[in-house]
């Protein structure tokens, strides 16, 4: 259901040349990784490419498997107990939440037992608004605009109109100091064009409750780049000014890494091999090291950070730090960047067998 969300979002702001594969690990001047480079990385131990797991970014917790497995069981309490555990660590909440509303949006039998016991909890609106989100793209599908029919859009624009009731219901039925359901307007105003001023007022609301909260900024972010309603300007100003606000292990950094992602998919004459080598990317990924050292190491964002590392590293020909991080979250792959590809483990596998040799070859 994600996976088709996301290349809906692709497809529908215009963005559909960073699926091409051209820059997935074999693009300019760089060769792709042979079979030779895979049975050497699989000889470190990495796994095959067939037991990379393509539909998460990093492992979930025996205590998330659980709830959830319990919630598709129709266990409702469980999913609301395990969403409200996260408490007021923001980004943690809005993953649980996530969670919630993508099952919600396969089979929503638990989601309206939960709604119909409990009309007032404002967990259950926030999974509602979001699952909203995730069945109106699913709707539109994932086509291009010009082999999607005019009911298609039709219904899809009905849908997230509703969806954007449906977070200003969670929104007042939230604790005051929750930015949740208004960072999961920020779909929603990207898909409805909410002007810059209109933007504005909502990351007010969200900043004003948590002004570090990392999966708050990446959404701002995306709204920022010029595939939706900013430019490439706004949005590396916007990931500068974030990752400076940043204390150390909170992982803003990350941001910088995003726009610049961002900048070289959409610019299908980069040479990435040239790109990423420019002095400010270099230093934005040590800025980005710097900060994984710093955090938690429990923390589940790190592996966010660390997917975006191997990918930079890799283009920095800095190939014994790149297979470090492909170490740390090798096994999955659902993840920036690998996913801004149409076969986001080929992008992944390329990437970290070709470092992996090259590793081997340096010592």
């Amino acid at each position: 259901m994600l996976g088709l969300i996301i290349l809906g979002i692709l497809l529908i702001s215009g963005a559909y040349k960073m699926l091409r594969a051209r820059k997935g690990g074999g693009a300019g001047k760089r060769r792709r990784a042979s079979r030779a480079d895979g049975l050497a990385a699989v000889a470190l131990g990495f796994l095959p490419a067939e037991r990379l797991d393509a539909d998460r970014g990093s492992p979930l917790a025996p205590a998330d498997t659980a709830a959830l497995d319990a919630v598709r069981a129709g266990d409702w309490q469980a999913g609301a107990a395990w969403a409200d555990a996260a408490g007021q660590d923001w980004d943690e909440r809005i993953r649980r939440v996530r969670e919630l509303a993508e099952l919600a949006a396969e089979e929503d039998a638990w989601l309206l037992a939960w709604r119909a016991a409990r009309p007032q909890d404002p967990t259950a609106a926030a999974v509602h608004a979001d699952a909203s989100v995730l069945v109106a793209w699913n709707v539109r599908g994932s086509l291009t605009a010009d082999r999607t029919t005019q009911e298609q859009f039709r219904n899809f624009h009905r849908l997230i109109a509703a969806s954007q009731e449906a977070m200003h219901e969670a929104q007042r039925l939230a604790d005051p100091a929750d930015p949740v359901p208004y960072m999961l307007e920020q779909p929603v105003a990207m898909a409805l064009g909410y002007s810059h001023e209109r933007y504005g007022q909502l990351w007010a609301e969200i900043v004003g409750r948590g002004p570090k909260v990392l999966a708050a900024h990446t959404g701002a972010l995306q709204y920022w780049c010029r595939k939706w309603r900013g430019s490439h300007e706004e949005a590396e100003d916007f990931a500068r000014r974030a990752a400076a606000s940043g204390a150390p292990g909170e992982l803003l950094s990350l941001l910088p890494l995003y726009a610049y992602l961002e900048y070289e998919m959409s610019e299908s004459e980069l040479d990435p091999s040239v790109y990423y080598k420019r002095p400010e990317i270099v230093a934005a990924t040590d800025a980005a090291l710097a900060d994984v050292a710093a955090a938690d190491p429990a923390d589940r964002r790190v592996a966010r950070v660390r997917h975006m590392l191997a990918w930079n590293l890799y283009w920095q020909d800095r190939w014994a730090e790149a297979v470090e991080q492909f170490r740390a979250v090798d096994g999955f792959v659902r993840a920036t960047p690998w996913t801004y590809s149409a076969d986001a483990k080929d992008r992944y596998v390329q990437a970290r067998d070709f470092s992996v040799r090259r590793a081997v070859a340096q010592k």
